[in-house]
């Protein structure tokens, strides 16, 4: 009973929120500065990834570009050595 009361009460409350938030998101003044503010984090991230790649290739150790290189390298040689292994045994 205790449990059907407060569903009831958070089903509104959630319904209510939503009409809300969709209201507010849907709003152009909500919506062009957001955007905004995303660009210029994801140019950021860019610059960011782009200088730690360029410190990491100068100091000599892999980059992250250069590490999955070799994880693809490694995958296509372990594929390769598992179908010898089957043609073998076959």
């Amino acid at each position: 009973m205790i449990w059907d009361m407060w569903k009831k009460g958070f089903n509104a409350w959630e319904q209510a929120t939503a009409q809300y938030v969709e209201k507010v998101l849907s709003n152009p003044g909500v919506l062009t500065p957001a955007g905004a503010m995303l660009t210029a984090a994801m140019k950021t991230k860019a610059a960011t990834d782009k200088a730690m790649s360029a410190w990491w290739s100068m100091i000599g150790l892999p980059t992250r570009r250069d590490q999955e290189r070799s994880l693809h390298k490694l995958n296509q040689l372990e594929s390769r050595l598992y179908d010898l292994e089957e043609k073998l045994r076959s």
